[in-house]
């Protein structure tokens, strides 16, 4: 009698995808934002057209706008006016946030974690490696901060559609010396690292988030592109995960974040300054949630 083989990383993913396109998609208004942002013939107009259509959006844009993350000298009362002096890619970030931010349910990852806890890491990371993307004066601040949002977004493809196997894996993680990719390739087959790459491009993400989204654990792997933005990724989800920061497991055994540094040019200083700080950078974030 023939034994069954067991499926392989394609397959699984390919399955996982189909069944989360079934369960939750990206908002129409976040995609619709960030396909006008990534064409160069795109305007402010554009953008602000379509952000006009949802209130709820505008108010989030302009509580983010006015707050102490951007830290911005008066208060500004229209999307037009953060659009012309946040640009594109800055609002765009915005949108995506809260866009996002609804898919991640408060349900439970396993003891002690659930899936607002995992938006918050995500949250965390992306601040974080904006933060050090600004003080190496490496020109990618806005580009890195919407990469961390969605460099976990493959956490949630497993959620949806191996939520045990899930659980088993982060408990296990919690105790072993394992990094959690190993221990997500044992008992699923398939690590959050191809689920988020396969979702970031099926829901049409730039390719700097698919990268992030896919080597995020291994930025050696990037391409030559996208090296130095995967890095500061891998980096600030080091960090916070060290920190504590939301849902800490992915990366609590990833001690490499001054040699990632090193590759890039963010000196060792510069990326303890940023880790003693992370609960302020952090908390100026706060109105994105």
């Amino acid at each position: 009698m023939a034994t069954a083989t067991a499926p392989n990383p394609a397959e699984l993913t390919k399955h996982a995808i189909a069944k989360l396109t079934a369960i939750a998609t990206l908002p129409e208004v976040t995609g619709k934002i960030l396909a006008t942002v990534e064409d160069p013939k795109s305007s402010a107009a554009q953008l602000h057209k379509i952000v006009s259509h949802d209130p709820a959006l505008i108010a989030r844009i302009l509580k983010v706008v006015n707050s102490a993350f951007y830290g911005l000298p008066g208060q500004i009362a229209s999307v037009e006016r953060a659009i012309v002096l946040l640009g594109l890619n800055a609002v765009k970030n915005i949108a995506v946030a809260a866009g996002l931010g609804q898919m991640f349910r408060g349900v439970k990852l396993c003891d002690g974690y659930t899936a607002r806890d995992l938006w918050s890491h995500c949250l965390a990371v992306a601040v974080v490696a904006r933060e050090l993307a600004k003080r190496g004066k490496l020109p990618i601040a806005e580009e890195v901060f919407l990469c961390g949002m969605i460099h976990d977004l493959g956490i949630l493809v497993s959620l949806q559609t191996w939520p045990e196997q899930l659980r088993a894996v982060c408990e296990k993680a919690k105790t072993s010396e394992q990094s959690f990719i190993e221990i997500e390739t044992e008992i699923i087959g398939v690590d959050h690292q191809q689920l988020g790459r396969a979702i970031a491009e099926r829901w049409q993400f730039p390719e700097s988030c698919q990268m992030v989204a896919g080597h995020h654990h291994n930025p050696e792997l990037a391409n030559d592109v996208t090296r130095t933005l995967v890095t500061v990724i891998h980096i600030a989800d080091t960090l916070c995960c060290q920190e504590k920061q939301g849902f800490p497991l992915t990366a609590a055994n990833q001690r490499t974040a001054e040699e990632a540094g090193a590759r890039i040019g963010l000196d060792a200083a510069l990326i303890e300054g940023v880790r003693r700080e992370i609960a302020t950078i952090v908390q100026s974030a706060s109105a994105l949630m």
